[in-house]
């Protein structure tokens, strides 16, 4: 079995369970209540959100060959201007670590180093590098412009963000 399948019933052995592990350090109000994702999206904060998936979304757990279909799925589905912006949070992050765009668009054979010309397959791209060689700045990203997240629907990757949000959204039933 591999560590991925491992990790995988794991999570769904916690979901059947009901396993939502209390982050006793995040400080919330517990009546809070999200009527669906784009309601918890827009009324968390970044810092939030980071402190989230930081603990939740671990990158070396699922595979390339997993992660790499539901990004590129997820990202087509994104609105051009939300994809922009994912893509020129990426850009800015990769370059405050000096990985400037032209490189990165030869390195990664981009149709462009512009974050607004950028197709989907440019910004799946960009991600799939950004998630494989600098997690952090993937999870910084994904509290910066989380709308990547509600098109995830992979089983291994909704198992994980399933946990995220159970932990932060707390215990009500």
């Amino acid at each position: 079995m591999t560590s991925s399948e491992q990790y995988r019933r794991e999570i769904m052995k916690d979901l059947a369970k009901g396993n939502v592990e209390s982050l006793d350090d995040l400080k919330t109000d517990s009546t809070t209540e999200y009527e669906n994702f784009d309601d918890f999206a827009q009324r968390t904060t970044t810092d939030q959100r980071r402190q989230l998936f930081g603990r939740s979304l671990h990158p070396d757990k699922i595979p390339a060959s997993q992660m790499e279909p539901e990004l590129q799925q997820a990202i087509a589905q994104i609105k051009p201007n939300e994809r922009d912006d994912v893509a020129r949070a990426f850009f800015k992050h990769l370059k405050e670590r000096g990985l400037d765009e032209r490189h990165l668009e030869q390195q990664l054979r981009l149709s462009t180093h512009h974050a607004s010309r950028m197709s989907a397959d440019d910004v799946s791209k960009l991600a799939s590098f950004v998630y494989h060689n600098h997690p952090d700045i993937f999870r910084e990203v994904l509290a910066e412009q989380p709308g990547i997240i509600k098109f995830l629907s992979n089983p291994v990757v909704a198992g994980i963000i399933g946990i995220a949000a159970a932990k932060w959204l707390g215990r009500h039933k």
